[in-house]
């Protein structure tokens, strides 16, 4: 497998085992019965100390790191240019260390602390990463070299923004990247999709069913065995194939699947305004097929602003918390809730950790 190599990657690779075990020291209390904790100070050191306790034993992971964006005058320097930044780099990466370019630096800084990220996940854990443009592409590499890139889950574009204006080359870059790796082949996301509709018949007492189209995608060159007219048995009704969608029972199949009550016509329900064949779906193998998943639906990387909301949605939130705009470009909470929502719907009594800044 390809490996990002930089200058001082050898230097840090191994760094989060020299890494001292810290005390964490309790100032506040949330009550006897919280395990709850914000910890305040180098998440490095943070880190290292809750292994002891955590290892692998988080279900869900999201860190919103620096973005490397080369601004030193932001809230907090975005340059990896800070003096805790640049004495650590020279006390753990050496001499070489002042010849950094702040890409080597960024690396530097972050590949300890997804190492001990890696180590707090379980095995059916996953990790939430924000990052833009600036090191989206180095944290993909370095995250394949430490999560495996068989547990790549998805790059999930999060809109930040509606479109500006006044932007270079006239293109607004409303998008940033929500970076997803899995510990193992054992983490599946999920959602709780929409109620399916059954109906109970008399003809079928007591096994609801529903109905799904009965043709496929494919053509009939694609699949000459489904280019057939189909017949209803009880009336003699035709309903001729459609060439760029045919049948998805093959005409040699056809009469098993009408044996098995499976073939739904017009005029079988009146309740039913179908104008061609269906095909009928029984409830029960429906949850025998889908087990404890039933109900549930796959994760679609298509975020909707109302659901997850944007920057500005963030922005108010610290505004009403703190009366005044203490923090620039926040993510909004619904974001966060979102990714431990489709990381959690089976395993709802899961322990989280969130780190902002290194």
């Amino acid at each position: 497998m390809p490996v990002l190599d930089w200058i001082g990657k050898e230097k840090v690779i191994n760094h989060h085992m020299e890494v001292p075990y810290r005390v964490l020291d309790e100032k506040y209390s949330y009550g006897a019965d919280s395990e709850n904790m914000i910890i305040h100070g180098d998440n490095l050191l943070a880190l290292k100390s809750l292994l002891p306790q955590y290892e692998g034993r988080i279900k869900c992971i999201y860190i919103d790191p620096p973005y490397n964006t080369g601004n030193e005058g932001w809230v907090y320097n975005d340059n990896v240019n800070d003096p805790r930044i640049k004495k650590w780099l020279g006390e753990v990466v050496g001499a070489e260390g002042k010849d950094l370019s702040r890409h080597d630096k960024w690396l530097c800084m972050m590949y300890p602390r997804l190492k001990l990220l890696h180590r707090l996940l379980s095995d059916d854990g996953v990790i939430f990463i924000s990052i833009d443009d600036n090191e989206l592409y180095n944290l993909k590499m370095i995250c394949d070299e430490i999560f495996g890139s068989l547990n790549f889950v998805a790059t999930i574009p999060w809109r930040k923004r509606t479109a500006k204006s006044d932007v270079p080359y006239g293109i607004s870059q409303d998008f940033e990247s929500i970076l997803c790796y899995a510990k193992s082949d054992s983490f599946k996301a999920s959602l709780k999709g929409k109620e399916r509709k059954y109906y109970e018949t008399n003809d079928f007492s007591g096994r609801p069913w529903r109905f799904h189209d009965l043709t496929t995608q494919r053509t009939v060159k694609e699949r000459p065995n489904s280019n057939y007219t189909m017949v209803n048995p009880k009336n003699g009704e035709e309903y001729p194939v459609n060439p760029l969608r045919c049948w998805a029972i093959t005409i040699d199949t056809f009469q098993q699947y009408y044996d098995e009550n499976r073939v739904i016509f017009p005029g079988d329900y009146d309740f039913l305004k179908i104008s061609k064949p269906v095909l009928r779906y029984w409830k029960d193998d429906d949850i025998k097929k889908a087990g404890s998943d039933f109900g549930l639906v796959s994760v679609s990387t298509f975020l909707p602003s109302d659901i997850v909301g944007m920057t500005q949605d963030g922005t108010k939130e610290i505004t009403n918390i703190f009366g005044e705009k203490k923090f620039s470009y926040p993510k909004p909470s619904m974001l966060i809730q979102y990714l431990i929502n489709i990381s959690t719907v089976t395993s709802p009594n899961i322990t989280v950790v969130k780190f902002r800044e290194v």
